[in-house]
């Protein structure tokens, strides 16, 4: 250490001298390494050799990842690194080869001396718990570096794999400590026993469960607060409270007992005072100084009520870009003291004079715990006493009862140094709840009732509905017959009568469906018909054959005719409509043909063919032996002979495979001497002497000439536009246009086919069929959920394609998907309820009403909501695989076998069928029906269906399907007229002038004008003595403006994506902008305040928007929430007023509001708008954050090809000063000519923010900043599996900012198989890789050629990062 000292003085004397924000990172910056050194020597002096070494490891973790510009800090972080390197290389030695990765053996191998005996014996305690699944401890620590270490050891420490581990902190400031809502998550998952093991640092968490079985203190309290807070968590009946101390330690020993003397002292001096001097016992009594939420069990104390009260206050909108925090005054009355609370302007109540104490402290505490009871009573506190923070709140059923305090440590205390990347870290030990992204359920999915049916088995005649398909092909000599789908039930209306694009590899096909009534059929014409399905879908896309035994047996032969009862219906072939007939009639030509080949096939066929090495050299296939002589124009195949003219288009079938083929040509001058080109296999001589060989098939007519078939292929999803996504791809990849593959061709004797009377224009729809039923089969599954909504909500004749898209995510690649419909659906569902609620709890305030809005619409509920409806059986969540689908009587050859342990379809909701795996394949289903989805898609699907039937029937049909769903959603008009007669009742007459001045501006005339009053007085002026503020109606007013901008977003941009159809709604429905229109439509001064920190709140934005010359706020600025909460209540009041009228609400607010945003004129944040740029180009951006002044600043570093880039900013938080920062840098992109596409362009874009001085030339070359090569960095061993090499290789351009590399690639096609390793492809592809490296120009390479491309780009990786570590750039490991 001694020597890393010295080394640091002397950098630090290289520092420039007067730069005081570099003398402050400096500062900063040693501290840290200090903190390190502290934290490392703790651990060794505590807990043992194995915990330091998990310490050195948490500190080379949370390593800052810096990018400054001067040398000396790279030289610093550089040698620090190597000192940490050095102590962790000296632990593993003294581990005497012992594994620290992997503690095997349990506590065996760690009685050892690898931890100390303090921390054995706490192992051994929690040993001795055994297997309790009801274990819910607390362990005290003093340090949060403790807490890390002993959780890591105990994670890789055999016998404790049961223990769910996690870690809390008192302050979300410190390095490595977690965000406010990670500490929540921690709390509600160590409440619901999720987290067993919560390991705390001794700061004042104030955490309260219902039950806690043990506490222990690992270390000593420091104060006697400490030991009563930490001892008061085992208040619960059987809990244990345990103290450590180690034994012949007389400190401890002395520092515990005086800690109990001090108690003891304290309890009775508190009893004498209260007997003699105190009129408030009840208040001085350690029972009674507490409030206790009967209904969760919910309790604060005096002591915890003070941290209460300030993390309610942070939940509250800045005041002046700062945090508002609450003030206190203290007055005496005699011996005693009283406080007096004021809270924020925006809290629910202004002030409170809190009950007597003996002093001042005491005094303030009681006041806090009056406050926390009445901000409970008013709805500011939910039933768990947590403060309703607005977009963030807990879920419903946790079983928390007391809250975190907010202590904001300064980041030079310990534990708290410089945050460079450093930020907040996410809670550990939680699990996912329903309805979010990752949890993964497996869910069934329901069949289409209309596909069954139960004529298979009849003897008698059968009468079907019938629907017609028609296929209207671009190309016009491109001709498809026309074919009928008969069914056992009759379709809806819009499901029988539609159509769809089928998209194919040159052209379009539009298929139609319509009905054409009933048609009967007798038992033989079904038999034949059912012939004909299951020779031509098995011919194509599966087998006539299947194995049996050691033999093949044709499916036609009784035993293997089977037909699933759950998928019953015929396509059959109609005829020409150039026949002259009053309705389509069936072919019944071809279907006979088709029963004719299967009979000829069941004699002829070799159904039992022998392997090569055993054919007997007289074996022969005979068939159509008539003796005749061979006729040039006749071709004799092998069931009879024809013309050369019948030939052509002709369907037929190869007896030798059983492949179905269509003649494209007769090939003169071949015959079966010809050549065989067959692969790369040269011991055959000709066609005849390969079939000879390979089948024992002798060739009667040899001297015929060859046929050109065209070979039936595999099916493919032609619901997709592949070429323009391809395309699209290819022109972003730079990769040219898309190649047409050739089609594939055969040469077969004639002989060896079977004829039919089946054209091709009948066989080409067949390659159709798939893609149109699975259009159809999902109309009709979209059919059966709205029947079943109506039958229980009334009839809503809502399109069933709008309920499809509704059930579609985006993951199935179809033209529609959810997202649009959700994001309606979700507007609206909160409209709905904030108006169910308002109407029918009028005693409820604001907080109350956003508390309940928020159970009912959270993504838990409404993914409960789903669940209890079987939603989740209908959704469709992956991509169409057409090789899987079916038809009726086709084998399929593509089994998806079930592996989920069930019997049945329907998967019940339980946690055995839960996981968070990342690897686990969503959407895909078994041949059982199961699928796995992400929790969350059911809940987006209950948003998208409310919206579907919105768009489809209106509001009305809207509430239906939430009454279906179980979401109570009302509207009584009664209830409206009770809130208006309430409203008329408030003495509006003061103010008619400004209420009229007020109407005018808005263009609306008021019927009740209380409504209006109501919505301008501020929730401050209650303390005149008004009972009434706008609170209730901005609750309802943000749900009305919100449902209004993303409906007319909605249907004004019908075309746009909808994820940026989402940023516009964020963009338009938020607080800065609804305050930017107030102050344009000058509405601020129709506010009635009383509180003087408003109105100059209020008058400092009016002064920033009037010299604002854009249109957007800049990051750091932030409206003022009392304006936008202004507008909200404005438009509830009109709602209410208008009877719930929403084209009313528009036609006033539409103006209002405008300028409307649109696609063109969207802007987004600037840090986000840098990140998609940076992410598009291959850059990457370094951050760094400091606190100065009250201030955090960003310094984002961004390096190009050739220069170094840097954004500074500051603000009130880090997201502020990280959106100054990037505003900066995109500033500085503009002028050297890289424009994001979603930044449009202002007039003053061309005057960047001003730049303090140290700034303005800091932007440098990389070489003049780099003169001093940092070490050469090393790398982790490359890993061979596909991708492994690029993520090596894009890993290391991150870590030093190097320009993303990019990919040309050269595709070869071959006429035989190419050989790569354990592969083979006719296609070779090899790629070249361009690296720049900033300080060297820029690198070109090759890889080797490989079968794919991505495989060319991994070897393309290899030889660049070979390159690289031979010109010393990096090291790779070993």
């Amino acid at each position: 250490m001694s020597k890393f000292n010295a080394v640091l003085l002397g950098l630090e004397k290289s520092l420039p001298s007067q730069h005081t924000e570099i003398d402050n990172e400096w500062k900063m910056l040693k501290d840290r390494m200090a903190n390190n050194h502290s934290n490392i020597t703790f651990c060794f002096e505590n807990l043992g050799l194995l915990c330091t070494y998990e310490a050195v490891k948490v500190c080379m973790e949370s390593s800052p990842m810096v990018q400054e510009e001067c040398d000396v800090f790279k030289e610093s972080f550089s040698q620090h690194e190597r000192f940490l390197s050095e102590v962790l290389s000296i632990i593993e030695g003294a581990l005497e080869h012992k594994d620290p990765q992997n503690v095997k053996g349990g506590l065996g191998s760690l009685a050892t001396g690898q931890i100390s005996p303090k921390l054995l014996e706490l192992l051994e305690i929690f040993r001795s718990f055994g297997k309790d699944t009801e274990l819910v401890c607390i362990i005290f620590v003093e340090r949060i570096i403790a807490a890390k270490v002993i959780e890591r050891v105990l994670k890789k420490t055999d016998g404790f794999s049961h223990l769910n581990i996690s870690y809390l902190t008192g302050s979300s400031s410190s390095v490595g400590s977690l965000s406010s809502k990670g500490q929540l998550d921690v709390i509600e998952s160590f409440s619901d026993a999720k987290v067993n093991l919560l390991f705390l640092t001794d700061l004042e968490e104030g955490i309260d469960v219902a039950k806690c079985s043990c506490v222990i203190r690992f270390d000593l309290p420091k104060t006697v607060h400490s030991h009563i807070q930490s001892r008061g968590q085992a208040h619960h009946k059987d809990s244990h409270y345990i103290t450590m101390l180690e034994r012949g330690n007389t400190k401890q020993l002395d520092d515990m007992l005086s800690i109990a003397r001090s108690e003891s002292s304290g309890i009775d001096t508190a009893i004498k005072r209260e007997s003699t001097d105190s009129p408030l016992k009840a208040c001085n009594t350690k029972e009674d100084a507490s409030y206790v939420v009967e209904s969760t069990g919910a309790s604060v104390n005096a002591d915890s009520s003070i941290s209460l009260v300030h993390r309610y206050c942070q939940t509250l909108p800045l005041l002046n870009s700062v945090s508002p925090k609450p003030t206190f005054e203290f007055s005496t009355e005699g011996n005693l003291h009283r406080c007096k609370l004021t809270l924020p302007p925006d809290a629910s109540f202004q002030t409170l004079t809190g009950p007597a104490a003996g002093t001042p402290n005491a005094s303030k505490k009681l006041a806090c715990l009056d406050a926390c009871k009445k901000l409970h009573l008013m709805g500011g506190l939910n039933d768990r006493l947590l403060p309703l923070k607005r977009g963030s709140f807990p879920t419903k059923d946790s079983t928390l009862i007391s809250v975190l305090p907010s202590k904001k440590v300064p980041l030079s205390e310990k534990d708290s140094t410089l945050k460079s990347e450093t930020k907040p870290t996410k809670a550990k030990g939680v699990t996912p709840g329903a309805g979010t992204t990752k949890r993964k359920e497996l869910h069934g999915s329901v069949r289409t009732r209309l596909l069954s049916g139960t004529w298979g088995d009849k003897l008698g005649d059968v009468t079907f509905h019938a629907y017609k398909m028609d296929f209207d092909c671009n190309i016009v000599d491109q001709k498809y017959s026309s074919f009928v789908l008969l069914l056992e039930g009759e379709l809806a209306d819009d499901v029988g009568n539609m159509e769809v694009d089928l998209y194919l590899l040159s052209k379009f096909v539009k298929a139609s469906v319509s009905s054409l009534g009933q048609i009967p059929l007798d038992s033989q014409q079904v038999a034949k018909a059912k012939c004909f399905q299951q020779l031509i879908f098995n011919g194509l896309y599966g087998k006539l054959f299947v194995k049996s035994s050691e033999s093949r047996k044709f499916i036609f032969e009784p035993d293997e005719l089977s037909w699933d009862p759950s998928q019953m219906y015929l396509l059959l072939p109609l005829e020409s409509e150039d026949i002259d007939t009053v309705r389509p009639v069936i072919d019944w030509t071809g279907i006979h043909s088709a029963v004719s080949t299967i009979e000829f096939m069941k004699k002829n066929a070799l159904l039992n063919l022998q392997q090569r090495e055993t054919v007997a050299e007289d074996t022969l296939l005979h068939m159509c032996e008539d003796g005749s002589e061979v006729n040039s124009d006749t071709i004799y195949l092998g069931d009879r002979s024809a013309t050369i003219d019948g030939l052509k288009e002709m369907v037929v079938v190869a007896v030798h495979t059983s492949r179905i083929y269509s003649i494209v040509d007769i090939v003169e001058g071949t015959s079966g001497f010809t050549p065989f080109e067959g692969g790369c296999d040269a011991s055959y001589s000709s066609f005849a002497d390969y079939y000879h060989k390979k089948y024992g098939i002798v060739l009667k007519h040899p001297q015929q000439p060859l046929l050109l078939l065209k070979q039936s292929h595999n099916s493919h999803n032609l619901l997709v536009d592949f070429r323009k996504e391809e395309r699209d791809s290819s022109e972003k990849d730079g990769y040219g246009a898309v190649e047409t593959k050739p089609q594939q061709r055969v040469h077969i004797p004639p002989e060896l086919l079977v004829g039919t009377d089946i054209s091709t224009y009948i066989l080409k729809p067949f390659y159709l069929f798939p893609s149109v039923m699975q259009r159809l089969e999902t109309l009709m599954l979209a059919s059966q959920l709205r029947e079943e909504i109506s039958n229980r909500a009334g009839c809503c004749s809502i399109p069933s394609s709008l309920i499809l898209e509704a059930l579609t995510t985006q993951t199935c690649n179809e033209s529609f998907s959810m997202e649009r419909l959700e994001l309606l659906g979700d507007s609206l569902l909160k409209y709905a309820v904030s108006c169910h609620l308002f109407l029918k709890h009028p005693e409820m305030c604001e907080g109350q009403l956003t508390f309940n809005r928020k159970l009912i619409i959270s993504n838990s509920a409404l993914h409960k909501f789903g669940t209890d409806r079987k939603l989740q059986e209908y959704i469709r969540d992956f991509s169409f695989e057409p090789r899987r689908w079916t038809a009726p009587g086709q084998h399929s050859i593509w089994p998806s076998p079930c592996d989920h342990q069930l019997d049945t379809r329907e998967v019940p909701l339980d946690n055995r069928y839960f996981t968070e795996e990342t690897t686990i394949k969503l959407g895909k289903t078994c041949d059982r029906g199961h699928r796995w989805l992400a929790s969350k898609t059911v809940s987006d699907c209950v948003e998208a269906l409310i919206g579907a039937y919105y768009v489809g029937g209106g509001l009305a049909a809207a509430v239906s399907v939430m009454k279906w769903l179980g979401i109570e959603a009302d509207f009584d008009h009664s209830l409206v007229e009770d809130a208006i007669r309430t409203a008329s009742l408030y003495c509006h007459a003061p103010k008619a002038e400004d209420i009229a001045t007020l109407e005018s501006k808005l263009g609306y005339n008021f019927s009740t004008k209380g409504l209006l009053l109501e919505a301008i007085t501020h929730a401050a002026q209650t303390e005149g003595g008004v009972h009434y503020s706008y609170e209730r109606l901005e609750f309802l007013g943000d749900a009305v403006l919100d449902i209004l901008v993303t409906r007319h977003l909605y249907e004004s941009h019908s075309k746009v994506d909808p994820g940026l159809l989402t940023d516009m709604r964020s963009a338009s429905v938020n607080n800065d902008n609804f305050a930017l229109s107030a102050v344009r439509r000058n509405l601020h001064p129709h506010l009635q305040r009383v509180s003087s920190l408003l109105k100059d709140q209020i008058l400092e934005f009016v002064s920033l928007v009037s010299s604002m010359s854009t249109s957007a706020l800049t990051p750091d600025i932030k409206g003022a929430k009392v304006l936008g909460d202004l507008v909200e209540s404005i438009a509830g009041a009109v709602l209410i007023d208008s009877k719930l009228n929403l084209d009313e609400v528009w036609r006033v607010f539409k103006p209002i509001l405008s300028p409307l945003v649109t696609p063109e004129k969207l802007e987004l944040a600037p840090s986000r708008e840098l990140t998609e740029m940076c992410d598009s180009l291959g850059y990457f951006i370094k951050e760094h954050y400091f606190t100065q002044s009250d201030l955090v600043h960003a310094r984002l570093n961004l390096q190009l090809e050739t220069v170094l880039l840097n954004g500074h900013g500051s603000g009130p938080t880090s997201k502020a000063a990280k959106g100054m920062a990037a505003l900066q840098l995109l500033q500085k992109l503009e002028s050297r000519g890289i424009r994001s596409s979603k930044r449009p362009k202002h007039d003053s874009d061309s005057e960047p923010l001003p730049l303090p001085q140290q700034e303005r030339n800091e932007d440098s070359s990389w070489t003049e900043c780099s003169s001093q090569k940092a070490d050469v960095p090393v790398i982790p061993q490359i890993e061979t599996k596909k991708g492994g090499p690029r993520n090596s290789l894009y890993a290391l351009c991150k870590k030093l900012q190097w320009p993303m590399p990019s990919f040309d690639t050269t595709e070869t096609k071959s006429r035989t198989a190419l050989t790569f390793g354990d592969m083979t492809s006719f296609c070779s592809f090899e790629s070249r890789i361009s690296l720049t490296i900033p300080d060297s120009g820029k690198l070109v390479l090759s890889g080797e050629a490989r079968g794919d491309k991505k495989s060319s780009y991994d070897t393309a990786a290899i030889a660049m990062l070979r390159e690289l570590e031979r010109r010393g750039r990096i090291r790779i490991g070993e």
